[in-house]
């Protein structure tokens, strides 16, 4: 089946239904008091499966679909990828029955997939000698390690308050602000080249490193010590470099193309979030919500979106171009995200806020369900393999 010759066609697929099922799920939760048959509290579920549940498959699906690329092997697909995409939805399962079944197993099944999936990328890097890329399975040991930690957590063993939830958005923020590095500049000079544009993307260098060094310090500084006004200082300053680090990258010259522009967008929703945290951090204006969903809603959740929409595109053999209905698409995350924070920051609005936050989110999903879906079951448009 031509779904599973490649990883991107099941796992997309898998992240974005699981994303608008989850939220439907929470909202009802939220409006209607559903029960959940759960280890973890209503709101703890919520965070765990968009966190550790649609980030995943996500990462997944796009690792395993570049990879290929960077070594020159031949994809992760057939039986192994079956299996891989098994192990995730036993995860979702075991997370969501938890309460049902003996207090190990929740933990072990929804563990393994982040386990193979390290190990698999790890193998792949190594078989073909790509040392250079071998930073990637690094976010993703330490993503099942913060999972585990929001096990225990639920289970009542004594760790850190929201040590695994502040440990796993690091992970993925250091993942995104990596490979952000590598494909936002390159597709923004592609498509500016071909425009005969005369101002190009910086290329990477030292203030990248920097930039990115000083984002992952000011994270681990909050995930160990989340009052610290050091760590408060260290975010701002990140905030304030990776501002500049996007500048550079021409953004503003994008906006006649969503499909690359919204990448541009994702990433500033990394210095809103690293700026708010910080404040959040040294004063008492900025709730640490607002900050959160900036990182998560907003610059994981476009990330995730762009890039599913771009790679859906590309490797089906379609124009790199964002219609307008994915373009509605993105138009509906970053109301998503402007909507749940400012429910974090206006209290008597909550509960319509969130509402409308929820529903948007499920909009852009199921936009990407219902249009990008039956491209990603059926055969390059091309005739290619």
């Amino acid at each position: 089946m031509t779904v599973w010759t490649i990883a991107f066609r099941p796992l997309f697929l898998a992240a974005s239904l699981w994303s608008a099922l989850a939220l439907a799920v929470w909202v009802l939760v939220l409006t209607q008091g559903l029960a959940l048959p759960s280890r973890f509290a209503p709101i703890d579920w919520h965070v765990h499966e968009m966190l550790f549940g649609f980030i995943p498959a996500a990462i997944a699906g796009f690792l395993l679909t570049a990879i290929p690329n960077w070594t020159g092997r031949a994809p992760v697909r057939g039986l192994p990828l079956i299996g891989l995409v098994a192990l995730w939805v036993a995860g979702r399962i075991a997370c969501f029955s938890s309460a049902l079944l003996p207090v190990w197993m929740g933990v072990a099944v929804d563990s393994v997939f982040l386990l193979a999936l390290g190990l698999v990328v790890t193998r792949e890097i190594v078989l073909a000698g790509n040392y250079r890329n071998l930073i990637m399975p690094v976010p993703i040991a330490v993503l099942l390690i913060a999972n585990i930690l929001t096990h225990l957590e639920a289970l009542g063993v004594q760790v850190p308050s929201g040590l695994g939830r502040r440990l796993g958005i690091t992970a993925v923020v250091f993942l995104m602000s990596v490979i952000a590095g590598r494909i936002i500049p390159a597709f923004t000079r592609n498509w500016l080249m071909m425009r005969k544009a005369e101002k190009l993307p910086s290329p990477a260098g030292r203030f990248d490193a920097v930039a990115v060094a000083t984002l992952a310090l000011g994270l681990l500084g909050w995930v160990f010590f989340p009052k610290s006004v050091v760590s408060g200082a260290i975010l701002l300053a990140a905030a304030a470099l990776n501002g500049v680090r996007l500048l550079r990258w021409r953004g503003f010259a994008t906006t006649a193309e969503p499909l690359l522009a919204i990448l541009h967008v994702a990433y500033f929703w990394i210095v809103v979030g690293a700026a708010l945290l910080g404040a959040s951090i040294l004063g008492e204006h900025v709730p640490e919500p607002a900050a959160i969903h900036a990182l998560t809603a907003g610059a994981m959740g476009t990330m995730v979106l762009a890039v599913m929409s771009r790679v859906s595109l590309g490797h089906t053999g379609r124009m790199l171009h964002a219609d307008a209905i994915t373009t509605m698409a993105y138009a509906a995350i970053t109301l998503a995200t402007l909507t749940r924070i400012a429910a974090a920051c206006l209290p008597s609005l909550y509960a319509p806020l969130i509402s409308l936050s929820g529903v948007l989110w499920i909009a852009s999903f199921g936009i990407f369900v219902a249009y990008y879906g039956p491209m990603l079951l059926a055969p390059r448009a091309d005739g290619l393999r």
